[in-house]
């Protein structure tokens, strides 16, 4: 069983810039690939970036050139840095973490989620 715990999250102002962090427990965590999700209310969950074990990246169009994802498998931490942050960026963010390397932009290809870090990006 994984447990993620994200932080990092907070309020912002637009332009600014924060990082999360996701820290992964209680499996290998070189066996998964890991992602970010957003969700605003009353709206879907959505794709913000993922990462496979071996580093290769996918990041979702809204936030490319802004958002980079990385990993630091030695820590069992992944990473969401967030530039230039914009008021439609506001949402709970999620850590996921999933076995299988295909579908990073995919929810029900990840198994595991954490419990969310809320950002909030004022105008």
């Amino acid at each position: 069983q994984v447990q993620l715990v994200e932080s990092g999250g907070g309020l912002v102002q637009a332009g600014g810039s924060l990082r999360l962090t996701c820290a992964a427990s209680g499996g290998t965590f070189t066996g998964y690939k890991m992602g970010w999700f957003r969700q605003a209310p009353g709206k879907e969950r959505e794709f913000v970036a993922g990462i496979r074990a071996g580093g290769t990246t996918s990041i979702a169009d809204s936030v490319k050139g802004r958002f980079t994802i990385s990993r630091d498998n030695a820590k069992n931490t992944v990473y969401l840095q967030m530039n230039s942050l914009k008021p439609e960026d506001t949402a709970l963010y999620y850590c996921a973490a999933g076995r299988n390397p295909l579908g990073l932009a995919v929810p029900h290809m990840y198994e595991y989620w954490g419990q969310g870090t809320q950002v909030t990006v004022s105008s």
